[in-house]
């Protein structure tokens, strides 16, 4: 069966949102333009690569290309609301993809679909008949900033760290490595 490949050029949203509670959430991007939306689940630490690597490619295409890119996005812009529901997935993204589009002066993102095999790097952002599903979304400088400021706050907005070893606070507790597993009782404090 021929690869599909859901291209959005000019998505009316595309943003990383969760479902579920804070240290059991599923991580997806979302592509929505006119009636059509895809869902597509992303692990957290992916999120942040494609955050990093996005603002990383902005200042290459400011230096070389001397394109008009913004340092920072209104807070008006970015996207702040729920991610469109019902949440139906469509993959689970393996490879990503990166580009600068010239001709029409928009970034370019491709999410491949996890395969069994490993995927040969012609594959992405190519319209080849084989391969991986695929998600392509093209967005305005712009665009990209603010999807990369939404997803920084995504990221971050999970449980908050342990002061002392950085690692993710449990709402029933935290045995703390750096404490090698001590932990006061509320009864100890009181004496």
């Amino acid at each position: 069966m021929p690869r599909v490949i859901h291209v959005f050029r000019q998505p009316d949203r595309f943003v990383a949102g969760t479902v579920g509670e804070p240290g059991d959430r599923t991580f997806y991007l979302q592509a929505s333009e006119n009636v059509r939306t895809i869902s597509v689940t992303i692990e957290k630490q992916q999120v942040a690569v494609l955050a990093e690597r996005l603002d990383s490619l902005l200042e290459e295409v400011a230096n070389r290309f001397g394109a008009d890119i913004p340092e920072e996005v209104p807070d008006d812009l970015v996207d702040v609301g729920p991610l469109t529901v019902p949440v139906e997935e469509e993959f689970r993204v393996g490879t990503m993809g990166l580009g600068w589009d010239a001709d029409s002066s928009a970034v370019v993102i491709e999410l491949l679909a996890v395969t069994e095999g490993e995927v040969d790097e012609t594959v992405v952002l190519d319209d080849t008949e084989e391969g991986p599903d695929a998600v392509r979304v093209f967005l305005s400088p712009v665009a990209a900033r603010a999807f990369a400021e939404r997803a920084d706050r995504v990221i971050n907005a999970g449980r908050r760290p342990c002061p002392l070893c950085a690692e993710p606070l449990d709402p029933a507790g935290h045995i703390c490595p750096r404490q090698n597993g001590y932990r006061r009782d509320a009864d100890v404090l009181e004496d």
